[in-house]
């Protein structure tokens, strides 16, 4: 398995907007099997995002989907930066999809 844990930064006072945006069309994302979107608590512009995936390229391919293209140029305006980002190796655990 292939996983994402990533920190979004919203242009201000644009974070619930994005977050929607994110959270849109995820049924049929081939390979998928988690992604959370979580507010941070002690920013108000940030966002958590944490991907699971059955392999690397399960995710690669998903980015030239017409639907995640669509995502990301709506979105794209609403983000002021990236932050942390990490690629990890999910093992398993509660609500993972197909485990």
């Amino acid at each position: 398995m292939y996983g994402l844990i990533g920190k979004m930064m919203a242009t201000p006072g644009r974070r619930d907007e994005l977050a929607a945006i994110l959270l849109e069309g995820l049924q049929a994302m081939p390979g998928l099997r988690s992604y959370i979107v979580a507010n941070d608590p002690a920013d108000p512009d940030a966002l958590w995002v944490t991907e699971v995936w059955q392999d690397k390229e399960s995710h690669a391919n998903s980015l030239s989907l017409p639907s995640v293209q669509a995502a990301i140029a709506r979105g794209r305006p609403l983000i002021a930066g990236f932050a942390e980002r990490f690629e990890t190796e999910p093992l398993g655990g509660h609500g993972l999809v197909g485990n």
